[in-house]
């Protein structure tokens, strides 16, 4: 899966600690999401999604291995 996490971050002028605070995670499941090690939830998904102002699919794309 690849993700634009920390693109969007930067966008919106977010740390990973600001951004887990904001949808109620710690900073290392934020770290873990945009390194591939963690498969967020649907749930965490759209939390994400309603941060950046953006969808879902804009955030997350499948890749070749999935």
């Amino acid at each position: 899966m690849i993700n634009t996490i920390k693109i969007q971050r930067a966008i919106k002028d977010l740390t990973q600690e600001a951004l887990a605070d904001k949808i109620g995670v710690s900073r290392q499941t934020i770290n873990s999401i945009e390194n591939n090690r963690y498969i967020p939830s649907t749930v965490l998904a759209l939390k994400l999604s309603k941060v950046f102002g953006i969808s879902v699919n804009e955030i997350f794309e499948l890749d070749d291995e999935d």
